[in-house]
């Protein structure tokens, strides 16, 4: 099964997948998928507040991050999923999304996390659904003493979508196991 949308003016399709017996989602990858991460960055860049970084979360938002810092000169930083050997030091915050089947952490570098005190932050990602990744985020950075300016994603999924400091592209339904979209 697969859910056929317009991103960015781009026809996708997007796979259906099982998180639990009665909820299914659609699998929003940008990874391989040049033209439409081009695309995105510069829709929502054209939505987007004043900034000085873009941060986002490994490893899906990356494209659209480096794509987005591509098209407007400005740095992204990455939260990782694992300290790195080249960390001195790190900033650390537990998150669960729903396309994980467990509690992961996100860090940040101290040097990073130097460079964004006191600047103007916006938050990326390829898909906001429970906003668990995304407040994650938000808590790495007032860790860094950043200022958030901007929430950004391509796609809002479920209740992602009522929320009002939300910037994004397209809304993006919950599925019932037979493909259909849930009410």
């Amino acid at each position: 099964m697969e859910y056929k949308m317009r991103i960015a003016g781009m026809e996708h399709s997007l796979p259906l997948c099982r998180v639990t017996d009665d909820l299914y989602i659609g699998a929003f990858v940008v990874f391989g998928h040049a033209a439409l991460t081009e695309a995105c960055g510069r829709e929502l860049l054209q939505r987007a507040p004043e900034f000085d970084y873009i941060i986002t979360a490994e490893a899906k938002g990356i494209p659209l991050a480096h794509e987005m810092a591509r098209q407007s000169g400005k740095p992204y930083v990455v939260a990782r999923k694992y300290p790195k050997l080249y960390m001195q030091g790190v900033f650390e915050v537990s998150v669960r999304s729903i396309s994980t089947d467990k509690e992961q952490k996100l860090y940040l570098d101290k040097e990073e996390a130097r460079q964004m005190e006191g600047k103007r932050i916006l938050i990326v990602d390829d898909v906001i659904s429970t906003g668990e990744s995304l407040s994650a985020i938000e808590t790495l950075v007032q860790a860094a003493q950043g200022n958030v300016v901007g929430k950004m994603a391509i796609l809002a999924e479920g209740a992602a979508q009522t929320r009002d400091d939300l910037i994004y592209l397209e809304k993006l339904p919950l599925f019932n196991p037979d493909g259909s979209i849930k009410d």
